[in-house]
């Protein structure tokens, strides 16, 4: 239930205005009368419609104010002297969001959409058409990815071939904090997208963003090549940085040689290389001082693979 909340908020901000609203707009004129108002509520069944004089938006009346006024007496004055000309708008390249926010703050039935360069009346917008526009967009893309999660997993048997592998390489910045991880992140929907199972992915995820960590940390940049099999997923990790003395040392929990301001991020706690460990079947690690340090990792993805069901 959570993650279907999740992907429905990340919807509500993906989706614009233009996306779902109403293009087939029902307009009345300001000079027409409440009567010809009433007939075009009845005929179109719907609650309410802009007032437009000369292509431009100059109110809105809604079906309550048809109600308040066949209350009082019904007399047939024109929409002008009933309208509501306090006006509330949206544009069309505002996200969807937006018009929910709009919807609980006022309570009202409708929104007008107004292009935002010209101002010109181009849609509609109702509670409904957020529902049906979001759960439209929720069905394409559940149908979108059980289509991309049936081709994954299907991917390594559909192929013919005496080897068969995925290399991924990702170039990794040195003190580049707002982007540190993003490899990592990435190739974990990568896996998910493969079929591959959530035990392995999050050990793959664990170690893959210790050493991205690493490298943003303690070096000038360096990359991340991931190469999957039937078998295994391999990450080689490669830095030009100052290189680790004392391997031994640097493997023992609490060890760090971070700066302050990085520990003010949050980051150099010493236990990114033995949470690789822990996370590996396979670990190995190269380094020399002044060039810089070569990290491979191995983690078995085999049904019958030990490690992998005990971790």
């Amino acid at each position: 239930m959570e993650t279907k909340f999740d992907k429905t908020v990340e919807i509500l901000f993906e989706l614009k205005l233009s996306d779902v609203m109403r293009r087939d707009i029902i307009t009345i004129g300001p000079k027409d009368k409440m009567s010809v108002l009433q007939r075009t509520l009845q005929k179109h069944r719907i609650s309410g419609v802009p007032v437009v004089n000369d292509g431009t938006l100059v109110g809105i009346i809604s079906i309550e104010d048809l109600i308040k006024w066949l209350s009082d007496g019904g007399r047939d004055c024109s929409i002008e002297d009933i309208m509501s000309k306090n006006l509330q708008c949206l544009y069309a390249d505002q996200p969807l969001m937006h018009a929910v926010k709009k919807f609980d703050q006022f309570g009202f039935g409708r929104f007008p959409v107004l292009e935002r360069e010209s101002g010109k009346l181009v849609g509609i917008i109702t509670r409904g058409v957020i529902i049906n526009g979001t759960l439209n967009r929720l069905a394409m893309e559940y149908q979108d990815e059980e289509i991309r999660q049936y081709r994954a997993s299907h991917f390594f048997g559909d192929i013919t071939a005496d080897q068969k592998n995925v290399s991924l390489k990702f170039k990794i910045a040195g003190k580049d904090f707002d982007n540190a991880g993003k490899a990592s992140t990435t190739m974990k929907k990568n896996l998910k997208r493969l079929g591959i199972r959530p035990d392995i992915i999050q050990r793959v995820a664990i170690a893959s963003y210790e050493a991205e960590m690493n490298v943003v940390i303690y070096t000038g940049g360096g990359s991340m090549l991931y190469n999957i099999t039937e078998d295994k997923i391999s990450i080689k990790v490669t830095d030009n940085g100052p290189g680790i003395d004392d391997i031994e040392k640097a493997m023992q929990p609490g060890f760090t040689t971070s700066e302050s301001w990085v520990k003010e991020l949050g980051f150099g706690a010493g236990m990114g290389l033995p949470n690789i460990k822990k996370c590996a079947d396979k670990m190995d690690m190269q380094s020399k001082v002044g060039v810089g340090t070569t990290l491979k990792i191995e983690i078995f993805i085999g049904e019958d693979d030990e490690a992998a069901r005990n971790y």
